[in-house]
């Protein structure tokens, strides 16, 4: 795993408006960075990266089996009892999901260390499934990179396949999309997976979360009071939970994607679960409950996480005791986690972390997020890769 410099396209930034990524650039720094990227051998990519997905992801799913089954366990998710039922139904009638991204630590060497699953509403896909890999073809055909450069990327590919198999399933060819008001990266993401479904023979209406209605009978409908019999939502679960809505969303005939189950699989209170049940597998990190806060060494180095958190909010990494990186949000009311620190590897003065995209339960490819500091958060630059050797 080599971190090198390259040039940029000259018009990259036409290209970009051509393609409506409009997100490359967030508050004025770069979002998207093209002067380097990173190279990994096709025996990384396979043996450290792919492989331990996929045992990973059926680990996690193994771990979300046992909690649907266990109401104290789902009180440990911080899932109200309200909706212990949907959570159970959806999981035990197989309601199929999308995608996921699973975080990982890896250097190139050793095995890669699980840090979360994003597993209901993982963003950079666009960047991931589309941009980066634009970026590879037309630096190949430019002769910036060798000719045997390859990406591992079938995430567009698989998201179309996955598209038409949930229409299938459900027998409905109109899927609404729908995210929030005031973000473009979310909004760029949405039109992405508009494009795949379109290409998947789905009709794709969108509609912000703010504008939807729910009747009287308790339909969701979109602005020219058309039903929402099946809809992605780019907006967490737990969000929709705590809305007037909630407990309507939760029990209507709307199918959604992602489905209520993925609620348990992309909370942190999986981490301590996965080590309880896989203690000292060698893709995991010790991590605990904070009513378990009695198994935490307080001489070692920890990072404690809000159960609920995303995009880097509220991270606090702990070393004897003392804290030595935090960021802000508003998480952390729900309760916390503690996983055991390991460090970012760093190229030069970039921390790297590695994305594992999962489509329909089968690794799809990776996205690679740098930054100067220890956590990683939303602005963090993202840097295309390559496999070559």
């Amino acid at each position: 795993m080599l971190r090198r410099d390259i040039a940029a396209r000259t018009d990259w930034h036409d290209t970009a408006q051509e393609y409506g990524f409009s997100f490359h650039t967030i508050d004025g720094q770069a979002y998207w960075d093209e002067t380097a990227y990173y190279q990994f051998t096709l025996e990384q990519i396979e043996n450290d990266i792919e492989d331990p997905t996929q045992e990973l992801h059926e680990m996690c799913l193994h771990v979300v089996d046992n909690v649907v089954q266990s109401q104290a366990l789902l009180n440990d998710f911080c899932i109200p009892e309200a909706f212990h039922e949907a959570v159970s139904d959806s999981w035990q009638a197989k309601a199929p999901s999308l995608y996921s991204r699973l975080d990982l630590v890896y250097d190139g060497t050793g095995p890669a260390k699980l840090l979360e699953n994003n597993a209901d509403t993982p963003t950079s896909l666009y960047e991931s499934g589309f941009w980066q890999w634009l970026w590879l073809e037309q630096q190949v055909d430019s002769g910036a990179l060798p000719n045997a450069s390859d990406q591992f990327n079938s995430l567009q590919e698989k998201l179309i396949m996955r598209f038409r198999d949930i229409a299938n399933h459900y027998q409905q060819k109109n899927m609404h999309f729908s995210c929030c008001l005031d973000s473009d990266e979310d909004r760029g993401t949405v039109q992405y997976l508009q494009d795949c479904a379109a290409q998947a023979g789905l009709s794709t209406p969108f509609v912000f979360i703010d504008d939807i209605g729910v009747t009287d009978t308790h339909r969701f409908m979109d602005l020219d009071n058309n039903p929402m019999d099946m809809a992605f939502k780019l907006y967490p679960w737990e969000f929709m939970l705590k809305e007037e809505f909630g407990e309507i969303a939760a029990y209507s005939d709307t199918k959604w994607v992602e489905p209520i189950w993925k609620s348990v699989l992309s909370n942190k209170a999986l981490l301590p679960l996965l080590w309880e049940m896989f203690p000292n597998h060698p893709n995991l990190l010790p991590s605990y409950l904070h009513r378990d806060l009695d198994k935490v060494d307080k001489a070692g180095k920890w990072v404690k996480k809000p159960i609920f958190s995303r995009e880097g909010a509220n991270i606090m990494i702990i070393d004897n005791g003392d804290v030595i990186a935090q960021t802000g949000g508003e998480y952390g009311d729900e309760g916390v986690i503690f996983q055991q620190f390991t460090p970012l590897p760093k190229f030069a003065d970039n921390y790297t972390l590695i994305g594992s995209w999962l489509v329909n339960d089968m690794p799809a490819g990776i996205s690679v997020r740098e930054d100067n500091t220890l956590i990683t958060q939303d602005t963090s630059r993202f840097v295309p890769h390559i496999i070559l050797g």
